[in-house]
């Protein structure tokens, strides 16, 4: 109901925890039976609900050591991701049967918050943050006192580039955009059959992450009201740089994950992607020929001697109110995001970049991943760089904001159209559709 959802979001300020803004006796309600900080009598079995690959074999660890010792049983459910997880956690939860833990990506943490399906740890694993680079931690507590979930894995931004073309056409590889521009110009007037790059309207989390590394925020809170301010100035910045590069033709404006993006990666018509951490792996599949020839950079910056990047993708591990098990689901989250044993093990078997920085140098990160052979201090640069995160700002509506940028970047794309407009339509459309599920929205 519309005025209900209104109470349950009515944030009060950045400093006051979620928890009390939407409601501190709704969530008692929802809340754990041993939420009282009580050891429990008897053994527990959790339910958890994951897309990631090998997560049996990483909660194994758990079930055979710590979890044997203190009798806490932890039982993977595999859930497909993205929205379709969201949309299934949420109807458990109206049925009061979700299970005890889910695998929730960054940007529907808000969702889940808004309808009181994620229960507040704060209390069971605050001594926790200091294992994560303050910008990802953040989005963990959405800007708040509370902890809705402790971060599993994350998608630092970078500069993917082919060292060896650079270096056949005389490239600098860029440290600010407008280098990054002039570079794009440069390897169009020596080589007209190459792009620098493209862009891609079918990825919302890229330019999601473009615009958080130039200071975005899409959604705050005013009061008891949501903001949304997709079309801020940070926001106007980038689409304008993006637009104009793309209407000039100093860069392509093809979609990504296509079989001609695979084909011009690998046959060297494009030589640089804007990419994240786990480049590598897509890399691997798409451009097997070029294997060795690519090199990784810092993204560029919008001013000369500034260092922040932004975030494309990344999940978490939360507990939610349904679970009678509060403080034994928080124990086993906390465990499996900040144990070393554990982080390596999700390394190994799941593919995964720790958002824990006491593993993303270690283990499986100590040697670079085999396509980057020839760069030795991958993983020690991708470190630094993950430092720099800057902090996000998601909305409960997250879903409507991404697939108007599909469409409607998609179409300004393929026109080489005015991307600001594209901008101002993903505005309006999420801040319509906030209003219609009852949120109060502010300007």
């Amino acid at each position: 109901m519309p005025n209900a959802q209104r109470r349950r979001l009515a944030v009060r300020s950045a400093a006051s925890a979620l928890a009390v803004a939407l409601g501190a006796t709704a969530l008692a309600a929802c809340g754990s039976s041993d939420g009282d900080g009580k050891a429990e009598s008897g053994p527990v079995s959790l339910t958890y609900w994951t897309w990631t690959p090998g997560m049996d074999k990483v909660v194994d660890l758990w079930n055979k050591g710590p979890g044997k010792k203190d009798r806490i049983t932890v039982v993977v459910k595999k859930q497909a991701s993205g929205d379709s997880l969201v949309t299934k956690i949420l109807t458990a939860h109206k049925a009061k049967k979700a299970p005890d833990l889910v695998q929730a990506e960054y940007q529907a943490l808000p969702t889940l918050v808004s309808n009181d399906a994620l229960a507040d740890i704060a209390k069971e694993v605050g001594d926790a943050k200091g294992r994560f680079a303050d910008g990802v931690w953040q989005q963990t507590t959405l800007g708040t006192d509370a902890v809705y979930a402790i971060p599993q894995d994350i998608g630092p931004m970078m500069f993917y580039y082919r060292a060896d073309l650079f270096k056949k056409y005389g490239l600098k590889v860029p440290t600010t955009w407008d280098e990054f521009a002039q570079v794009a110009r440069q390897l169009k007037k020596k080589a007209p059959d190459k792009d620098l790059t493209t862009f891609s309207a079918n990825d919302s989390g890229l330019f999601a992450g473009l615009a958080q590394q130039a200071g975005a925020k899409w959604w705050t809170t005013s009061g008891d009201k949501w903001k949304v301010g997709i079309d801020d100035a940070a926001t106007q910045k980038v689409a304008r740089f993006w637009g104009g590069l793309v209407k000039e033709g100093a860069v392509d404006n093809q979609p990504m994950y296509t079989p001609a993006w695979n084909k011009a990666l690998n046959t060297g018509k494009q030589i640089a992607w804007v990419s994240a951490v786990w480049a590598p792996g897509t890399l691997t599949t798409a451009a097997p020929a070029t294997k060795g020839k690519w090199a990784m950079a810092p993204l560029p910056q919008w001013s000369a001697g500034q260092n922040v990047t932004g975030s494309w993708g990344g999940s978490s591990t939360a507990v939610t109110t349904d679970s009678a098990h509060k403080d034994a689901a928080a124990k086993f989250a906390a465990w499996l995001n900040t144990d070393g044993s554990a982080l390596q093990a999700l390394a190994k078997e799941s593919g995964i970049y720790p958002a824990a920085t006491n593993a993303q140098t270690s283990g499986a990160f100590a040697a670079p991943p085999a396509y980057f052979a020839n760069q030795s201090d991958f993983y020690t640069k991708a470190a630094e760089i993950a430092k720099t995160t800057a902090p996000s700002a998601w909305g409960p509506n997250v879903n409507v904001a991404y697939t108007t940028f599909n469409d409607a970047f998609g179409a300004a794309a393929k026109n080489k159209s005015d991307f600001v407009a594209a901008l101002n339509t993903m505005q309006d459309a999420t801040v319509a559709d906030l209003k219609k599920q009852g949120f109060g929205v502010s300007r």
